[in-house]
């Protein structure tokens, strides 16, 4: 796969992470290189203010170093990825400022730079947090393959931005411009949102990244109802957490279970945390911001759970879910377990019985299935 960015900028090596042997897929996409493109032709002079949003890989932040540009990302996995291709070009870290989704820059905006994100919550949440650091001259550019910009982005910025120009597709990539109209009312930001979960008086709380946020998705309500129930297990880890309602409902019915959530989403730790805290209060957990189980020592948990993502950004795969797998092979003591549910037409008890010698189907209905494979 290419690694070599050629650009107006410069040419850099870039890399996605994880790193994997056989990486099929690059570490950009036609839509950086449009929008480098239009920045190198319009030529801003090296004292301009730049944001960029949701640079999934650090193409942007890396090529725009020059300007020591701030990138913001709801993902921990991009970060590690732009910290590694600074690194790989001999870059300094201090040429691109990386902040979380929850933080906001300081300071007018010049030019705002942004990648459409998967989730438009998350683009909402942040055309509304950064427009008060926008001025009328202000240039704000959307960048997106055509396949992943519909109408509704259009919509969204013409109401929280103002009226949008749109560039000529190129490579299936496509610009939209948003010019700043301060006449527009700043509506109040809904996020983090909240409900009531079903079957108990918890409230729960969601940022505008967390997936199924206005109600319980029918893939954690199965999952639920198959708990697991083994008093000898007393480390738990809700792995890829989202909002943390799993590993919020074992702690509620296990009392002798230390919970860990791990997620590489800002928001989504975020919303574990508050979830946790509101709902049992005298209670303590761990929250780890992490690329799967990285960072965790080995023999450190008696059973995980999980409900792998098969999307990284735009991107389906399934390499999230085998990384998931052979971390929680490692941090799982002797005789702990791994709780999966999983898509039924994803092949997951083979993936599980290949890594761990064996997987036993404990649930399922027509759309999910619900596995535990036990280290031996």
């Amino acid at each position: 796969m290419e690694t070599c960015l050629e650009v107006p900028q410069g040419s850099y090596q870039l890399q996605r992470l994880p790193l994997r042997k056989l990486e099929l897929l690059q570490a950009w996409d036609a839509a950086d290189c449009y929008l480098l493109e239009h920045l190198a032709g319009a030529a801003p002079p090296l004292n301009t203010s730049i944001v960029i949003l949701n640079d999934s890989f650090g193409a942007l932040g890396v090529a725009l170093h020059d300007y020591s540009p701030l990138a913001s990302s709801d993902s921990y996995l991009s970060q590690q990825s732009s910290r590694h291709n600074l690194v790989l070009n001999g870059l300094a870290a201090e040429q691109l400022t990386l902040l979380s989704s929850l933080e906001t820059p300081a300071g007018e905006i010049d030019y705002l730079l942004i990648k459409v994100p998967k989730t438009l919550a998350l683009l909402e949440y942040q055309l509304l947090c950064l427009r008060p650091l926008l001025r009328p001259d202000s240039k704000v550019i959307v960048a997106g393959m055509v396949k992943n910009l519909p109408a509704s982005v259009w919509k969204l910025l013409e109401r929280l931005i103002g009226p949008t120009t749109t560039s000529l597709a190129v490579k299936k990539a496509r610009l939209i411009f948003a010019q700043l109209d301060p006449a527009i009312p700043l509506p109040d930001n809904p996020y983090p949102s909240s409900y009531i979960l079903e079957n108990s008086a918890y409230r729960i709380y969601n940022h505008a990244n967390v997936f199924s946020r206005d109600s319980l998705d029918i893939g954690s309500r199965f999952l639920l109802q198959h708990l697991p129930n083994n008093p000898d297990y007393h480390d738990f880890i809700d792995l890829g957490c989202g909002n943390g309602v799993i590993g919020l409902m074992l702690a509620a019915k296990q009392p002798q279970a230390r919970l860990t959530f791990v997620d590489e989403s800002y928001m989504a730790l975020a919303s574990a945390r508050q979830n946790f805290t509101a709902a049992l209060a005298e209670r303590t957990a761990d929250f780890v911001l992490d690329d799967c189980l990285s960072s965790f020592a080995p023999a450190a948990a008696d059973c995980i759970i999980c409900n792998p993502p098969f999307h990284q950004q735009h991107t389906i795969g399934d390499h999230i879910a085998w990384q998931m797998f052979k971390q929680a092979y490692r941090v799982l003591r002797p005789g702990g377990e791994l709780r999966v549910i999983g898509n039924r037409h994803l092949n997951y008890p083979a993936s599980l019985k290949k890594l761990y010698g064996n997987c036993q189907v404990l649930a399922g209905n027509d759309k999910f299935v619900i596995m535990r494979a036990l280290k031996r």
